[in-house]
């Protein structure tokens, strides 16, 4: 959300939720640090996502605070005002301007808290914090403890328990409310157009950074701040490389493009991979794969339902996958036994989905006490089937360095999923079509 349009009492109600799973103690979180990508250089800022849900403001150098209890409120810790620095790196809120606008009980000065925690954890029963995600704020939470034990003998009595902040927001994160969905629904749109106009664009003799600028200059104009993730822009066999990163490759004629790209809208990512033929048609064994690769997603999808357990989605998709390969004579065998012994993982090597949200892969536990949780509505995840054929003797040769991803964002909601990015071709007839009348 911009700082110009977030929800204040929706995010206050956010505070007072992590206030009451909390109980009792103080919670710390702080956002990410600026960092330099060269000498003087800072790389764009990116807070930290469990700062933003908490809080929407956009500033470096900040801790948000909250002392729970039978009266719990929120304390930020920011930048002072200052002229002359305002002058070379621009606008800042200072405490008294973020306290109103943001909706906080308190603001100080970033300064002074070190001296504040040492009161605020006095007599208080435990600390929430970060724990293990930053060696210096371990050793500058355990300084603010030793601190509060140092006033043992006067009677003041330290926090005996210290708890993970990020496990108790994580479980919030969850779920999504209206106003993320809202997002969502907007940075998935955008994503799409991204995806659609790649398509139009790509020809052979072109190269994949030609391409990336595309769908990245299409994520600008339509007004996502940035990408969520580097877009991966992968011609013929580099689609079988499930992370490439060059995007420096010429496109050959008659080979396939596997693109995963989505951007990040007001701090929430989208995640789409679509493959499309770099001439405008799929040759038989291409859409053979690609038709294969699209049915175990849409098997997948039919087991995105609220009371589903997380792995169904996955279990459907490997189930369409291992019968195609199969089908294909990339592996031989019974279905069963394609299944027990895991021989699909071969060409399919990865999980059918993530959750999705302020981060790529988002906040939250797939599994609770052992079991896959069930989906709920209000869930956000991705479902991306693919099939990476490399190439080697045993595999028959058209269809060798064959890659295919399809990847949707989806919401669970009662009934079928909402599916975010439908706006991204994936029907063959479609892709071909849309390739052709820009052509």
């Amino acid at each position: 959300m911009k700082t110009n349009e977030f929800d204040a009492a929706a995010l206050a109600a956010r505070r007072q939720r992590l206030a009451r799973a909390l109980g009792e103690g103080v919670a710390v979180v702080p956002t990410a640090p600026e960092r330099l990508r060269n000498r003087d250089t800072h790389y764009p800022y990116r807070f930290d996502s469990h700062f933003w849900y908490l809080t929407a403001f956009p500033e470096p150098d900040a801790v948000l605070v909250i002392v729970a209890g039978k009266a719990p409120r929120s304390i930020l810790f920011c930048r002072e005002k200052n002229a002359e620095r305002e002058i070379w790196d621009g606008f800042r809120f200072g405490p008294q301007a973020a306290s109103e606008r943001f909706g906080f009980d308190e603001a100080h000065p970033i300064a002074a808290l070190d001296d504040v925690m040492t009161k605020l954890l006095s007599d208080q029963p435990a600390l929430c914090y970060p724990v293990g995600a930053d060696a210096a704020w371990d050793a500058r939470a355990m300084k603010w403890l030793n601190a509060v034990r140092e006033k043992a003998r006067a009677g003041v009595v330290a926090p005996a328990r210290v708890i993970d902040v990020h496990a108790l927001v994580d479980e919030m994160r969850l779920l999504k409310d209206a106003s993320e969905i809202a997002t969502m629904r907007r940075a998935a749109e955008i994503s799409a157009a991204g995806h659609r106009r790649a398509m139009q664009t790509a020809r052979p003799g072109m190269s994949e950074h030609e391409i990336e600028a595309e769908l990245l200059y299409e994520f600008r104009r339509r007004g996502a701040q940035f990408p969520a993730y580097g877009p991966i822009v992968a011609g013929g066999a580099s689609a079988c490389v499930l992370h490439y990163v060059f995007n420096d490759a010429t496109l050959q004629a008659g080979e396939l493009l596997l693109i995963d790209a989505g951007c990040e809208l007001d701090g929430y990512a989208s995640d789409v991979t679509r493959t499309f033929p770099v001439s405008g048609r799929f040759s038989g064994a291409q859409r053979e794969v690609y038709q294969l690769v699209l049915a175990a997603q849409q098997a997948a999808m039919a087991k995105v339902r609220p009371g589903n357990a997380w792995n169904e989605p996955h279990d459907a998709a490997v189930r369409v996958l291992a019968q195609g390969m199969l089908d294909l004579k990339l592996l031989h065998g019974s279905l069963e036994e394609v299944l027990e012994k895991e021989a699909y993982k071969r060409f399919y090597m990865h999980r059918t989905s993530h959750w999705l949200g302020l981060d790529v892969h988002d906040a939250g536990d797939y599994k609770r006490a052992g079991q896959w949780r069930s989906l709920v509505p209000g869930m956000t995840l991705t479902v991306e089937p693919g099939l990476y054929i490399r190439a080697a003797e045993d595999v028959p040769a058209a269809l060798r360095d064959i890659g295919v991803r399809i990847e949707d964002d989806v919401v669970v909601a009662e009934g079928a999923c909402e599916v975010l990015t439908a706006q991204a071709p994936k029907l063959p007839d479609d892709i071909e079509a849309l390739m052709r009348d820009a052509r």
